[in-house]
């Protein structure tokens, strides 16, 4: 079963920075997209940024310009490094991805079948 393990998170004041880190157990982690997501309390989980297979990225408005994402697929890994954190920032950080595996529960899709992996999250807290 494939995992996605994050770390980095933890509390900071405002204005501080974060790096947060994804590492997948995956074998084929490099041809797919990473999210990150993060969920504040109270509200629903929404989706911060996107990096392609490629290295392409992608920003939702509240964090373009201040967080940036990353990827070392050499290493199974994807990064965030948040920086100018704000306490609206608070959140639990999530790692996400989409990938195609042929085998899943004792299974062999020849085609192959789509399998959501979410990490279990990294607690961030900004203090005012």
């Amino acid at each position: 079963q494939v995992q996605l393990v994050e770390s980095g998170g933890g509390l900071v004041q405002a204005g501080e920075s974060l790096s947060l880190t994804c590492t997948s157990s995956g074998g084929t982690f490099d041809l797919f997209p990473v999210d990150w997501y993060r969920q504040a309390p109270g509200k629903p989980r929404e989706l911060i940024a996107t990096v392609s297979s490629s290295g392409t990225s992608n920003y939702t408005d509240s964090v373009k310009g201040r967080f940036t994402i990353s990827r070392d697929d050499a290493k199974k890994t994807a990064y965030l490094q948040l920086s100018r954190l704000a306490p609206e920032d608070t959140a639990v950080y999530y790692c996400h991805q989409d990938i195609l595996v042929s085998y899943y529960k004792g299974t062999y899709y020849p085609e192959g079948r789509y399998l959501t992996v979410w990490g279990q999250g990294t607690q961030v807290t900004v203090s005012s």
